[in-house]
C-alpha cells in the first residue's frame, strides 16, 4: 500500500483522474457491468468487497466501486471515495418491495430512510434524519421517467440484518425478536415502500456531512405475494436500474 493509497479501496487520488462522482452498487458483479454502460471503462482495484472501476461520461470520470452488504461497508467506501475527491454518490440495488401496488420490475427511489442499523449513529444521532440529495433524487427520477421505467418514490426501511430485521420467519430458529415482531406491517401502514440494507448509512453519513447521495432500487420481490425471486426478472428489473443510474450520473455532471 502506497502512502496516498486509501486502507481498504487500494485506490489513489491519480486513480480517480479527478471524479468527483462514485456510483456504488453492493454487488462486486454489478460494477463493471455499470462501467461498461459508460465510455473507457477500466478495472482499478479488487479488495474484499470492494471492487471499482473508472469510466467516462461526456469526457469526465466516473467511479463504480461496490460496497458489500450493509451499513458497515458501505461507510467504509464512502468514508475513503470521499477522502478522494468524491462529492456525490449514486447507489444503485435490488430490493424487496412490501406495498401490494408496486410490481415486480418496477423501480424505487428513496428519499429518505427508516434508520433500522446502526452504522448510521457512528455519523449522528438516531433524531437526525437519513435523506436523500434532491438534486441526486431529482436526477434519478427525470432518469427513469426517460427511460420509460414504472417509478415509485418514496421511503425504505434500512436493516443491519436480512432476516430478523425485516421479519423473516423462514430462519434456522424460525424466531424474530419482539422489537421486530410485527414491524413489516407497521412500516407498511406508514406508507413504507420497501427493505434494504444500505441507504440509511448512506444517506446519514453524507448529509451529515456535505456530500450528496440518492438511491435506486429495482424490484425483484414483492414479499406481500412471495419470497423468492424469479432469476430471469430480476435480470432484466437489474439491467433496468444500472441504466438509469447512469442516466442520472450524466444529468448530475
Amino acid at each position: 500500500m502506497s502512502k496516498a493509497e486509501v486502507f481498504h479501496l487500494g485506490l489513489t487520488q491519480a486513480d480517480l483522474q479527478g471524479a468527483t462522482l462514485a456510483i456504488v452498487p453492493g454487488a462486486p458483479e454489478r460494477v463493471r457491468k455499470i462501467a461498461d454502460l459508460m465510455d473507457n471503462p477500466q478495472p482499478l482495484a479488487s479488495h474484499r468487497e470492494f471492487t471499482s472501476w473508472r469510466a467516462e461520461i461526456d469526457g469526465q470520470a466516473v467511479i463504480v466501486c461496490s460496497t458489500g452488504i450493509g451499513g458497515p461497508s458501505t461507510s467504509i467506501a464512502v468514508e475513503e471515495l470521499a477522502q478522494l475527491g468524491i462529492r456525490t454518490f449514486l447507489r444503485i440495488g435490488t430490493t424487496g418491495a412490501i406495498q401490494p401496488d408496486i410490481q415486480v420490475g418496477d423501480v424505487l427511489v428513496t428519499t429518505g430512510a427508516v434508520r433500522l442499523d446502526g452504522a448510521s449513529r457512528h455519523f449522528a444521532p438516531i433524531e437526525f434524519p437519513a435523506v436523500a440529495d434532491f438534486s441526486c433524487t431529482t436526477a434519478l427520477v427525470e432518469a427513469a421517467k426517460a427511460l420509460g421505467a414504472s417509478t415509485h418514490i418514496g421511503i425504505t426501511a434500512s436493516s443491519d440484518t436480512f432476516y430478523s430485521g425485516q421479519e423473516r420467519y423462514d430462519t434456522y430458529s424460525g424466531r424474530v425478536v419482539s422489537a421486530f415482531q410485527g414491524s413489516l406491517q407497521e412500516w407498511q401502514l406508514m406508507g413504507v415502500l420497501n427493505y434494504e440494507m444500505e441507504s440509511a448509512t448512506l444517506f446519514t453519513q453524507c448529509a451529515s456531512q456535505g456530500l450528496r447521495a440518492g438511491m435506486i432500487a429495482g424490484v425483484i420481490v414483492n414479499r406481500t405475494q412471495q419470497e423468492i425471486p424469479v432469476e430471469s426478472t430480476m435480470q432484466n428489473t437489474e439491467n433496468m436500474a444500472v441504466r438509469i443510474v447512469v442516466e442520472a450520473a450524466r444529468r448530475l455532471l
